[in-house]
C-alpha cells in the first residue's frame, strides 16, 4: 500500500500529467519513485487508480472480457493492460494481482505500466472529444 490514499492519487495525477505531456521518462520516473517509497504494492495501487480512471465511475454494468478478438497478436504490454483493466472492471482482485506479479516476474512491468498510463490518457482524450 502506498503511504496514503492521497499520496496514491497524487502519484497517479503526476503520471497522467507526464503522460499527457508525452514525457515517458517522467512517467517511468514517478513509478520508480513509488516503488522506492512503497514497493511493488505501491505501484500496484497507483496502477489500480489508473485503471479506475480509465474505466470511469460508475463502473459499467456487466462483465468485461479478459480476452478480445486478436488479443493474442498484440504485444505483451497491450495484452496486459487489456486484461488488467478488465480485471478492475470486474472487481477481480486475484486476477489483477496475478497479472501484476507475472509482469514483474517477467521483467516487463515497466513497459506494462507505461502502456497503462498511455492508454489511460488516450481514453481521457477520447472522452473529452
Amino acid at each position: 500500500m502506498t503511504d496514503s490514499p492521497q499520496q496514491m492519487f497524487e502519484d497517479a495525477a503526476a503520471i497522467l500529467s507526464s503522460a499527457l505531456d508525452g514525457d515517458s521518462d517522467a512517467v517511468v520516473g514517478t513509478f520508480d519513485a513509488v516503488v522506492d517509497r512503497a514497493g511493488l504494492a505501491g505501484a500496484y495501487d497507483v496502477a489500480w487508480c489508473l485503471a479506475a480512471t480509465m474505466v470511469g465511475d460508475p463502473v459499467p454494468p456487466g462483465a468485461c472480457a479478459l480476452d478480445f478478438p486478436g488479443i493474442d497478436q498484440a504485444g505483451y504490454d497491450a495484452r496486459w493492460v487489456a486484461r488488467f483493466v478488465s480485471a478492475y472492471a470486474n472487481a477481480d482482485l486475484d486476477t489483477a494481482r496475478a497479472l501484476f506479479g507475472a509482469a514483474a516476474a517477467d521483467g516487463l512491468l515497466p513497459e506494462c505500466l507505461l502502456t497503462l498510463a498511455g492508454s489511460t490518457v488516450a481514453t481521457l482524450r477520447q472522452r473529452a472529444a
